[in-house]
Parts: structure tokens; C-alpha cells; sequence
């Protein structure tokens, strides 16, 4: 069965457009006009992947990407925003939202966007078994992280990140080459791995404050370090 996309925005030029390159691509595609009506559509109707306008009337974007990413089994999040709305990207990012796309946008790119992370929430890995450094364990094809047996509640690109990472210890690596080899993107805003590292660290370091699996590389990017010790 087709997966299941909510496109949210108040702008029904927009919402259109979306909601027609969605369909013509095979998905299942509901609609909502503002934060309320989309989290009913969500609470009846659970979609695999929401298109999120953060400038919404009423309960606003952020609070809806908050919303849906505390609920039971949360949908990937592809957020729109303007070009001058970093610092609410960078916090919905922080929110737990997978991917973003600047307006004015291409709809055949967000299509291609919102294909990216279902694959990725879907599609286990071709090839591999779990990932294991002391007490965290990484099981790319189960997507499934543990950390002293606890699972982590990982966004789509939260697990991707850190999959990649401890698959590469000893590694540094630029932002640029996570971007690409993560994101998939071959240019884009850097600070969304900045943002990604920073929500990775608050849930396997013993200390966010003072990492030490997930090494900042001044000058480079990041590093994977390799049996670490927790405390």
C-alpha cells in the first residue's frame, strides 16, 4: 500500500501543488489548513510522512512538529520554511523534523525530499549487521539504536547520522561530506548537522557537555570515537 503523506499549510495555493505532486507520485496524500485540523488528521488517520508549513495560524508549526514527534510511532517531517526563517528551521530541526525545504521551492525537489526519508525509515539496509561500541548497539537493518540496552528514540536522520558514524570510527569528517553522505544533499545548510550532532550527543554521551564518542574536529567537522569510555 502507498505510504500515506499529510500536507499542512494555509496557503491553498500551495497546499494544491503539493498535495498534486504527492498523488501523481504514487502516494496517498491528506490535507490540513492549520496545526489543529492537522493533528486530528493525524490522531485519525496516522501518515508516514507530514509536510509541514511552520508559519500556521493558531497552534504553529513548531508545536505541531513537537506534537507529532511525542506521539506513538511519529511520522517522518519534511518542514517548509522561508528563506529568512533560519533560527525556526534550526528549532525544528532541534524539534525532531528530518528535512526541510526553503519557499519558494520546486515541488518535484519536496517530492524527492519526502521519498528520501521514507526510504530511509523503511528500507532496511542492504547489507551489514548491527553496529556494537561498548554499550551502545546500532542495528542499521532493524533500524534500532540501544544504549545500555535502553532504546533511543532516534529521528530518520538522527539514526542515519549516527549509523554512519560509529561505521566509520576514527573518521573525521567535514560537514559538507555528512551533508552529502547522510543528507544526500550536494550543497545545503551545514547547520543542520550541527543540529543533528548536537541532538545525538544529548542522547548517547554520558556528559553532552563534554562528548566523548562524538568528537568535534575544530576546523573539520566530526569524528567517531571508537570505545570511548561513558563516565
Amino acid at each position: 500500500m502507498a505510504d500515506r503523506v499529510l500536507v499542512v499549510d494555509d496557503d491553498a495555493t500551495v497546499r494544491d501543488v503539493v498535495a498534486r505532486y504527492l498523488g501523481d507520485a504514487g502516494y496517498r496524500v491528506d490535507v490540513a489548513v492549520d496545526g489543529e485540523s492537522a493533528l486530528q488528521a493525524a490522531a485519525r488517520d496516522r501518515p508516514d510522512a507530514v509536510v509541514l508549513d511552520l508559519m500556521l495560524p493558531g497552534t504553529g508549526g513548531l508545536d505541531v512538529c513537537r506534537a507529532l514527534r511525542a506521539g506513538p510511532a511519529p511520522p517522518a517531517i519534511v518542514m517548509l520554511t522561508a528563506l529568512g526563517e533560519e533560527d525556526d528551521r534550526i528549532r525544528g530541526l532541534e524539534l525532531g523534523a528530518d528535512d526541510y525545504v526553503s519557499k519558494p521551492f520546486s515541488p518535484r525537489e519536496l517530492v524527492l525530499r519526502v521519498g528520501s526519508v521514507l526510504r530511509r525509515t523503511g528500507t532496511p539496509a542492504a547489507a551489514g549487521g548491527p553496529l556494537v561500541d561498548g554499550d551502545l548497539r546500532v542495528d542499521p537493518a532493524a533500524r534500532r539504536a540501544t544504549l545500555a540496552g535502553t532504546a533511543l528514540a532516534l529521528t530518520t536522520r538522527e539514526f542515519d547520522l549516527l549509523a554512519h558514524l560509529v561505521a566509520h570510527p576514527g573518521r573525521a569528517f567535514t560537514r559538507a561530506e555528512l551533508l552529502a553522505q547522510v543528507w544526500g544533499w550536494e550543497f545545503g545548510d551545514q547547520s543542520t548537522v550541527t543540529v543533528h550532532v548536537r541532538r545525538l550527543r544529548e542522547k548517547v554521551e554520558a556528559d553532552p557537555t563534554r562528548p566523548r564518542r562524538i568528537a568535534t574536529i575544530w576546523g573539520t567537522g566530526y569524528r567517531y570515537d571508537s570505545g570511548a569510555p561513558d563516565a
